[in-house]
């Protein structure tokens, strides 16, 4: 059940509850991908008037069960600054030198990997480039394909006849007017079809070294629920990460919070038993060990 209990607010436009599916003491959380336990006398905020984002019908607010607290989606705590550099120093020494999933082996290979996998997973952008990127590996290499061509190589990715038409598009613009090269800077590469500000921020991270926070689902979900960066949206988010994060720990940082997103701090359970960084992490309560896995240990 916890896989339907989120806040379907942000998948349907339905704002619907935990307790009303399962009658549990609980509330699903989409900023933090879990359900949040509530125990305070009171109105979950998400039902309030005046939040509407969050509710169904914030004219007609619907309380919840005595014994609540807001919900996390309103209510968000950071973590205390003396524990934010043990928290990066426990993942730089668990991962001295992270890296990008995505396999590339130039600053064009990168770009283009990178805006093919929105809404994808690098295991499935990589085994589109590991046939795409033998045959076209550089801008005018990808425009001599053709779209036709270049679709029947990434067809395996979702909206791939978007990200084809783009892909073409900001290979000419790189030809034309950047003489094959990436560029360099922010503007330059968010003026290319299909390259936003996340994008643009992994290019300038992996490729360049340049401390940038490309905040993806994962960093949005672990900078929340840690309370390490807390923020709305995006780039709220990746304000606060910039202002936060201790210079020595700036490049790496988004790779290790991705990793510990993707592979640890999931979404639907997170790993808690497993986590390297749980004594700076503010979620709570943290999860057990599954009894299975107790078993078998």
């Amino acid at each position: 059940l916890a896989g339907i209990g989120r806040h379907w607010q942000a998948l349907a436009g339905i704002g619907r509850h935990w307790q009303a599916l399962t009658g549990i003491n609980g509330h699903w959380c989409a900023q933090h991908g879990s359900i949040e336990l509530l125990p305070q006398a009171g109105t979950c905020p998400c039902r309030s008037s005046g939040n509407s984002r969050y509710s169904n019908n914030s004219s007609n607010p619907v309380p919840h069960p005595e014994r609540r607290l807001p919900c996390c989606a309103t209510m968000r705590t950071s973590m205390k600054t003396t524990q934010i550099v043990p928290f990066f120093q426990t993942l730089q020494a668990a991962n001295p030198h992270p890296e990008t999933e995505l396999e590339y082996s130039s600053d064009f290979e990168l770009l283009a990997a990178v805006l093919l996998s929105a809404q994808a997973t690098d295991v499935g952008v990589n085994k589109a480039t590991r046939k795409l990127f033998p045959v076209a590996n550089t801008p005018q290499a990808i425009l001599d394909l053709g779209l036709e061509g270049l679709e029947s190589y990434i067809k395996t990715i979702g909206l791939y006849r978007s990200k084809a038409k783009h892909l073409m598009e900001a290979c000419q613009i790189l030809v034309d007017r950047f003489g094959g090269q990436v560029p360099q800077t922010r503007e330059e590469l968010e003026s290319l079809p299909g390259v936003g500000r996340k994008t643009a921020n992994v290019v300038l991270n992996v490729a360049f070294g340049q401390p940038t926070m490309a905040v993806d689902t994962h960093i949005f979900r672990v900078s929340n629920r840690t309370g390490l960066a807390p923020g709305k949206n995006p780039l709220e988010v990746e304000k606060q990460l910039l202002k936060r994060v201790p210079a020595e720990f700036a490049v790496d940082s988004h790779h290790w919070l991705i990793l510990l997103g993707r592979y640890v701090c999931q979404a639907r359970t997170p790993k808690c038993w497993e986590c390297l960084v749980t004594p700076y992490c503010d979620f709570k309560p943290k999860t057990p060990m599954p009894a299975a896995k107790k078993r078998s240990s």
